[in-house]
């Protein structure tokens, strides 16, 4: 995946302007789909470890973890997304997020790289007639390699009424 990076960083945009506004994006796999969250928002990646688990909390918050004596709320982005439920292994890690001055981690398979996305190559998430499917958490989509990648809102994931117990202080 770092050949995808490289040519990524150094290719013109479609539009042959090599000076074209572009986005950096962390890369990483839920089940056979790729996404991306803004790099910007990143604060560190850490190996999976099981959190301690908080009574009554929705089943995709896995629990809080201690991380350098901040109390850390850790998501599993598989069951949010209502995705099959995948074994833990050495390569399942924890995204520490910095959103909307909170710290978050959340739970991915696995990540695979950091890409420099031109803002030419990012389209619009298609609308979809059901109100049972919502995309407002998906800022777009981009096809790197004839591979579809699914770049996450991350702070209108965050901030969402349904995540209540992440934005509120855990005691």
């Amino acid at each position: 995946m770092e050949q995808v990076h490289q040519e990524s960083a150094r290719s013109p945009a479609p539009s042959g302007k090599a000076d074209a506004p572009a986005s950096e994006f962390l890369t990483f796999r839920l089940g056979s789909e790729g996404y991306g969250i803004e790099i910007l928002k990143v604060q560190e990646i850490r190996s999976y470890e099981t959190p301690t688990k908080i009574a009554n909390a929705p089943a995709f918050i896995k629990g809080v973890i201690s991380l350098r004596g901040v109390i850390v709320p850790v998501l599993d982005l598989r069951v949010k997304f209502y995705l099959d439920q995948a074994s833990y292994d050495e390569f399942t890690v924890v995204i520490i997020l910095n959103v909307v001055g909170r710290v978050v981690g959340v739970v991915v398979d696995s990540v695979s790289d950091v890409l420099t996305l031109p803002v030419d190559l990012v389209r619009s998430t298609p609308e979809f007639a059901s109100a049972t499917f919502d995309t407002k958490y998906i800022a777009g989509l981009a096809t790197i390699d004839d591979r579809m990648l699914i770049l996450l809102d991350i702070e209108k994931l965050m901030t969402g009424a349904d995540m209540a117990l992440v934005v509120g202080a855990v005691h």
